[in-house]
């Protein structure tokens, strides 16, 4: 069974820069485009940034200057920078990956999110 896991939550000063990572666990043949989400309270999950194997990025328009996204293909671990933390970046942050399975299947798969709460 192929998961993403994030880490690096938690609560945040206002100002301050975060990173999260994401790494996946289990047997799959590779892993295409990877990104992340998050969910505000009260909100619907909205993109962020994405990057593909050969590090191409994508990022959502409000997301482009303060995420940085980047990508390390030899383990597929993704991570998220985000700098000057604000209170309106308080979020459950997802990790997304397009997964090919080893029966050659494409698995869409999501982390169980990593909380990130910004106080002032």
């Amino acid at each position: 069974q192929v998961q993403l896991v994030e880490s690096g939550g938690g609560l945040v000063q206002a100002g301050e820069s975060l990173r999260l990572s994401c790494a996946p666990s289990g047997i799959f043949r590779e892993i295409k485009s990877m990104g992340w989400y998050r969910q505000a309270p009260g909100k619907p999950r909205e993109m962020v940034a994405s990057i593909t194997p050969g590090g191409n990025t994508n990022y959502a328009s409000a997301a482009k200057d303060r995420h940085t996204i980047s990508r390390t293909d030899a383990n597929n671990t993704v991570p998220l920078r985000v700098g000057s933390l604000k209170r309106v970046d308080t979020a459950v942050y997802y990790c997304n990956g397009a997964v090919v399975l080893e029966n050659y299947q494409l698995l869409e798969a999501w982390g169980p999110g990593a909380l990130v709460i910004v106080s002032s």
